[in-house]
């Protein structure tokens, strides 16, 4: 199963991260969605689970919670926007993976057995970071990130 995930398109949804998605089985969207036409786009290519970010606050984004807790290919995935607002006690059980935008930079961590995915910013540049997106490949439980720059 391969699962594109994306964050932080600001309403700005590039032909390159489109055809980076192109041949996930589903796609995730960590926040900061920005506008209305963006999950209808994605979900041309596939099925999409999104939560809402900071600059989500229009009355069409009421739709998306603020997190959300997925589960492919066996394992739990878990949707926050900003991690700094992650709160480990209460997280269901067994989280294989983390996803979250908000910062803009991408990364691949892990922690006690749980990745840390951030795809990093696929809409407007901000500073001087780089635009990605990202996928994750599930194969016999187990999980291979990696990011794509656009």
């Amino acid at each position: 199963m391969l699962l594109g995930i994306i964050s932080d398109t600001h309403s700005l949804l590039r032909p390159e991260a489109l055809a980076a998605l192109r041949g996930s089985d589903h796609i995730l969207h960590a926040g900061d969605i920005g506008s209305p036409d963006i999950i209808p786009a994605l979900e041309q290519i596939a099925p999409v689970s999104a939560i809402r970010g900071n600059v989500d606050v229009e009355p069409w984004t009421r739709k998306f919670p603020f997190t959300l807790t997925v589960e492919f290919g066996g394992l739990k995935f878990h949707l926050i926007h900003n991690r700094a607002e992650l709160k480990p006690n209460k997280l269901p059980k067994d989280i294989a993976c983390i996803i979250f935008g908000h910062s803009h930079q991408p990364l691949i961590e892990t922690v006690d057995d749980i990745l840390y995915f951030n795809p990093g910013s696929a809409g407007p540049r901000r500073f001087k970071l780089p635009i990605t997106v990202g996928r994750i490949r599930i194969e016999r439980k187990r999980l291979f990130p990696e990011l794509i720059p656009l």
